[in-house]
């Protein structure tokens, strides 16, 4: 079985914890595995330690994405495809899990189309037009790399950076380039980690719901786990099986998800 994970920044703050990363070597022993990170929390911190104030903006679906303009998509590559994805490299291969470490740019690993302008709410609830600035769409997975590095036995850690038709770096949403991914290589499942239980309504954890209720609660899901609704939906649409969320602090996060023992899980019935 084929499994995409994305790894929530904040659970990465301090690395990968040992719990986590010993469930991923018992995991491989069955299945195979893409690894998918975040890490904006520490983009932030980092650009700001450097003077540059980071500025988010609010689309009218409500989602909270990174202004990304020249100085912060050099920081963004830095910290993301430099330190984080270096640091989840050296963490599983400390526990002799090989791993090969992957921004969108290397081998053209995700293709993306620059957005040349962007659609932002004010705290008033006015849109306005802004430039697009170094944020992109993928438009296509080089999967033949991807699967070669799966069938010789090793885990891709993905940065979710693309690259653009004129060869730049752009910042793409870590939730959807997992989902993306996933489509791309028919996985049979899409696992997101986060820092919470699972889907939430009404303060309990929904242990599973479908594709079509789903899309009835959106307006009820907080904008951190709207997207990452959003982009589960997206991988179901490509084919993928399941969609698992689940907080990636929970003891052995991705065997009890996999096993319908925590977390929610997304169906497309």
């Amino acid at each position: 079985m084929l499994l995409v994970i994305k790894m929530g920044g904040s659970i990465l703050k301090e690395g990968a914890s040992a719990d986590l990363v010993s469930d991923l070597k018992e995991i491989l022993n069955q299945h195979k595995i893409v690894l998918v990170h975040g890490g904006g929390v520490e983009v932030t911190e980092i650009a700001s330690k450097l003077g540059k104030e980071q500025k988010f903006i609010m689309s009218p679906d409500g989602f909270r994405s990174r202004y990304t303009d020249k100085e912060t998509i050099e920081i963004y590559t830095m910290v993301m495809a430099g330190k984080i994805n270096k640091q989840i490299v050296l963490a599983l291969q400390r526990q002799g899990i090989p791993t090969v470490g992957l921004s969108g740019l290397d081998a053209m690993t995700l293709k993306a189309e620059r957005k040349t302008r962007l659609i932002a709410v004010d705290e008033r609830g006015r849109k306005k037009v802004i430039d697009g600035g170094y944020t992109g769409k993928i438009t296509q997975v080089n999967t033949e790399l991807l699967t070669m590095l799966i069938t010789n036995g090793y885990v891709p850690i993905v940065t979710p950076i693309a690259i653009s038709q004129d060869y730049e770096p752009l910042n793409v949403d870590g939730d959807r380039t997992a989902a993306i991914i996933a489509g791309a290589l028919k996985a049979d499942k899409l696992i997101l980690l986060t820092d919470v239980e699972g889907l939430m309504l009404k303060g309990q954890c929904v242990p599973k719901i479908a594709a079509t209720e789903v899309k009835e609660v959106l307006n009820k899901i907080g904008g951190g786990m709207s997207t990452k609704v959003h982009a589960g939906l997206e991988a179901l649409n490509q084919g993928v099986k399941e969609v698992l969320v689940t907080s990636g602090t929970a003891k052995k996060p991705i065997s009890s998800v996999l096993n319908h023992q925590t977390g929610t899980v997304i169906t497309s019935e």
